[in-house]
């Protein structure tokens, strides 16, 4: 029997949906760590079969930081009630100061990036969560950054 403590916990943490994070701790037989590895991985399973899907809703977010860097971000989701909801606007927030943090040429390189307030994950991983989270496909469009 796993603890309700546990189960909100797990959920808390990775944005499952309740029953997700029970049938994960009962697969892993009540540790936590392992429950939580199970359902991350589940997460990218489910993020690969929405890549295909369309992203015509989405937003253009800016964030200037200290008069001297600039940065525009066109980020997408498949519905507008996405594109409002909190995961997908702190998404958002991540991603411009990842892109101000980092100078980065091109999409498939903020990709690879290590995430910069946490490098053992990378920036793609941090979509592939909101894409779980959301249960729709989230991708950037586009960005631009400027330094003065």
């Amino acid at each position: 029997m796993n603890d309700q403590n546990d189960i909100v916990k797990l959920r808390e943490i990775c944005g499952a949906g309740v029953m997700d994070c029970k049938k994960a701790l009962d697969e892993a037989g009540g540790n936590f760590d392992k429950a939580l590895k199970i359902i991350k991985e589940r997460g990218l399973v489910k993020s690969a079969k929405r890549a295909d899907r369309d992203t015509g809703a989405g937003k253009v977010f800016a964030y200037v930081h200290g008069g001297r860097i600039g940065v525009l971000l066109d980020l997408r989701a498949e519905t507008d009630f996405v594109v409002k909801s909190d995961p997908f606007q702190e998404l958002a927030k991540e991603l411009l100061m990842q892109i101000a943090a980092l100078p980065t040429k091109d999409i498939d390189e903020l990709l690879a990036q290590p995430y910069v307030r946490d490098e053992k994950r990378t920036v793609e991983e941090l979509v592939k969560e909101v894409i779980s989270k959301t249960g729709e496909n989230v991708r950037i469009n586009a960005f631009n950054r400027i330094e003065i």
